[in-house]
């Protein structure tokens, strides 16, 4: 199989190194195309031939740590592999492949280089890099075949078959994969001689201090062969993660280097020139794409990556990519505890947790879930936010980390991973695993090395952080109001998010429409009223910013009585909801009934709540509404402020004009990054890929746009989405820009009030 058909998912067949080529090739990464003999090939050849029971017959009674015994015996093994003849059946695919490879390259036969893929290569919890054969510039059919055989032979090294053993991994099911890949640097002598070919490894942490902030490369003249062995010193480039600035460079004196031999095919070692020699290999250029390179691995694979790259006459390939499975300069065991790692997946809200697995297909199956338990479902949804409160962290098989999950159990501050893809399937019911959804990980069994390495803040620290006075405030989001006790010491302006429907779905959980329709609307009033009121007692005089409630229409269905009248929609994101659902004829009346919960909030002295209209498209809606919220006496004034969310594009372009219907604008930069970019926000997938990041150069400019007009039309801009929080990068945008406040989710609220204090001091020093 070609790379193109291949995928991550396929080590089984392709190998760890195979399939990690074929995911990179796939995700349009500069790998050279290649073609796989698969690992099925392998066993066909060792079944049909007779080769699996005389291999099982020499291994039988094998002692690994007898030496002699063990290279006697594997040295047999391969022998026997590499003298047996190709069955036909595999031959003709490897030829035909070969001319297909050969073709797409404009040529009758290339170079190509053949490299083992072992099915248990390149694993998080086991690395056998190195162990198997690479076969370099090969030419003609019959070589590849034979260098196909070469690889099969190389599962028995002693090395390999040493490991194995030590590793539990058993011989018969260890297969492997054969990869054959165009050659780079199957070139003239005089590019070599130029300069034109280098090649090397990438780090995304440092390998030799565990530090996550740098980027490590390393390269030298010629095939990368060299520095893999340790037979050349390369030259060294630390790079700052975060900037790409390099920060470190030590040059080697690279006096040899092993170039293609076209003649013999292989390998020659030749001396560097003189003028090379001491010269630095890597050009600002091929540095800048090395430290893209680099990020979009790790960023992707959500893994530290060690890599593997070549420059052939100024552009970067990439031949290889695996886990970094041991991490210098950190604890040993949270090193083991990473090689443990069973699933992987988005992380969604931060925090470390353990608990029992307790595997929810349907809401039938809510009520097994007790306080502290690890629920793991396909996806959550508004009905499950009871449940989702007990539990002590959550996992997903679906979703972004701007889906239903994530941005509940962000409000919760409960540890949330999701998009695994497979959760439902490898973890099992009852089973006790350690949840890390700051990386994205999830390990069986009770981890304490893990558990214990949360930094939780002192109340010294928390009273030192609370006294730092920022220009910029610092809000907070909220769900839950019973959680507001538990919030409320802690350093924040003001509320900048507090969303509805948490009370909706966990107090009340019937339908507006149905409660009208029974004349039971003092419930759904009082409800609301009394979880808004103990949210603004709490915190008073800072202020609570209560947003409108914003359920799609499939959400709304999830409530009692929903399915009677809510329609379907295909795209619920971007249907029915918002502004466009208070002013219908069918909500409107449901509407009226948060707007006298508001006023009866007001009424009972909190004035310090306002309200926010989430999803606001067109002017026309927004004035329709603020008539309807007017004659249930919700009046803009002094002491009544009424924000907009800024995130469809729309209110960006026409911000002039929506500045005089409003005091406030709020970022939705979850939404708007959905909507600038073309991207569904639940979309694991794309998440995954990279494409989902609010600092996007199209999303900060509509952003520092908003925020200039407003200004100018004396209206304050905040931002009540994720991203502040996350990247450090963005929140400085976002005060350099001069944004009036950033509302982040609980968890932080400390850490953006420590962060925006050093950016804004870091501003006056300038």
């Amino acid at each position: 199989m070609f790379l193109k058909e291949l995928s991550k998912n396929e080590v089984t067949l392709a190998g760890g190194k195979g399939a990690n080529l074929a995911e990179m090739y796939n995700l349009s990464l500069p790998v050279p195309d290649a073609f796989v003999v698969l690992a099925d090939a392998y066993k066909f050849f060792i079944e049909k031939t007779g080769l699996k029971e005389r291999i099982r017959n020499v291994l039988r009674g094998l002692d690994v740590n007898d030496t002699k015994q063990l290279e006697r015996k594997t040295a047999l093994i391969r022998k026997m592999i590499i003298s047996t003849e190709m069955p036909k059946e595999i031959r003709k695919e490897i030829e035909h492949a070969y001319e297909t490879l050969s073709r797409e390259f404009n040529e009758r036969e290339i170079y190509v280089a053949i490299r083992s893929s072992a099915t248990a290569e390149d694993l998080p919890q086991a690395s056998f890099a190195g162990q198997q054969l690479t076969l370099l510039n090969v030419k003609r059919a019959e070589n590849v075949i034979e260098g196909v055989k070469r690889c099969w032979a190389s599962l028995f090294t002693a090395r390999a078959t040493f490991y194995r053993e030590e590793k539990g991994f058993s011989h018969e099911k260890v297969a492997i994969a054969v990869i054959v890949q165009k050659q780079l640097g199957a070139i003239p002598y005089e590019e070599y001689l130029k300069g034109n070919y280098k090649a090397g490894v990438g780090f995304t942490v440092h390998p030799s201090t565990g530090e996550k902030n740098k980027v490590v490369i390393e390269g030298s003249w010629g095939q990368g062969e060299s520095i893999v062995s340790g037979s050349v010193t390369p030259d060294t480039y630390v790079l700052d993660k975060k900037t790409g600035r390099v920060i470190e460079i030590n040059i080697a004196k690279k006096s040899r280097m092993r170039i293609a031999d076209l003649k013999e095919c292989g390998l020659k070692e030749v001396d560097v020139p003189p003028h090379l020699q001491e010269k630095q290999c890597l050009t600002e250029n091929e540095l800048r794409e090395l430290h893209r390179l680099a990020l979009k691995l790790e960023r992707y694979y959500r893994f530290p990556q060690d890599f593997e790259w070549v420059s052939e006459r100024g552009k970067i390939y990439l031949v290889q990519t695996r886990p970094i499975t041991v991490l210098y300069g950190e604890k040993q065991k949270e090193a083991e505890a990473k090689q443990r790692a069973i699933l992987k997946g988005l992380p969604a809200s931060p925090g470390i947790a353990s608990g029992r697995v307790r595997i929810v297909r349907n809401l039938s199956e809510l009520s097994k879930v007790g306080k502290g338990d690890v629920l793991v479902t396909k996806m959550t949804n508004p009905d499950m936010v009871p449940v989702m409160r007990k539990a002590g962290a959550i996992i997903t098989d679906e979703g972004g980390i701007t889906c239903h999950a994530a941005i509940v159990s962000r409000e919760l501050g409960i540890p949330c991973i999701v998009g695994t893809e497979r959760a439902t399937e490898v973890l099992k019911e009852g089973m006790k695993v350690t949840v890390d959804a700051s990386r994205g990980l999830v390990y069986e069994g009770v981890i304490t090395s893990i558990l214990s390495s949360q930094k939780k803040i002192t109340k010294e620290e928390l009273k030192k952080i609370a006294k730092l006075r920022t220009r910029t405030k610092i809000l907070m989001n909220l769900g839950v109001p019973e959680r507001i006790n538990e919030y409320r010491h802690l350093p924040f302006d003001g509320i900048g998010l507090m969303r509805v429907e948490f009370i909706i779905a966990s107090q009340i959980g019937e339908h507006p429409n149905l409660l009208l329709e029974q004349h039971r609307e003092r419930v759904y009033i009082n409800r609301l009223a009394n979880g808004i009121r103990k949210v603004a007692k709490a915190i008073y005089p800072r202020f609570v910013v209560v947003r409108f409630s914003d359920f799609k229409t499939n959400e709304y269905r999830e409530l009692k009585g929903g399915e009677r009248y809510e329609p379907h929609e295909d795209n619920p994101m971007l249907g029915w909801r918002g502004v466009s659902r208070y002013i219908s004829k069918e909500f409107e009346q449901a509407f009226r009934l948060e707007c006298r919960a508001i006023k009866k909030v007001r009424d009972s002295g909190c004035d310090n709540v306002w309200v926010m209209l989430p999803f606001v498209r067109t002017l026309w809606e927004v004035e329709r509404c603020l008539e309807i919220m007017k004659e249930e006496g919700l009046k803009r004034s002094g002491t009544f402020k009424v924000w907009l969310m800024a995130e469809v594009p729309s209110v960006i372009l026409l911000a002039e004009r929506f500045a005089k219907l409003c005091d406030g604008f709020s970022v939705g930069s979850n939404d708007l990054t959905q909507l600038i970019l073309g991207i569904d926000r639940d979309s694991g997938m794309l998440a995954k890929l990279g494409y989902f990041d609010e600092r996007n150069e199209a999303v900060k400019r509509a952003i520092k746009s908003l925020i200039r007009v407003a200004h100018k039309n004396n209206v304050r801009v905040s931002i009540c989405g994720q991203a502040p929080s996350v990247y450090e990068d963005f929140c400085e945008f976002l005060v350099r820009s001069g944004i009036d406040s950033i509302s982040v989710n609980p968890d932080a609220v400390v850490k953006t009030r420590k962060l925006v204090w050093e950016i804004e001091r870091k501003m006056k020093k300038k």
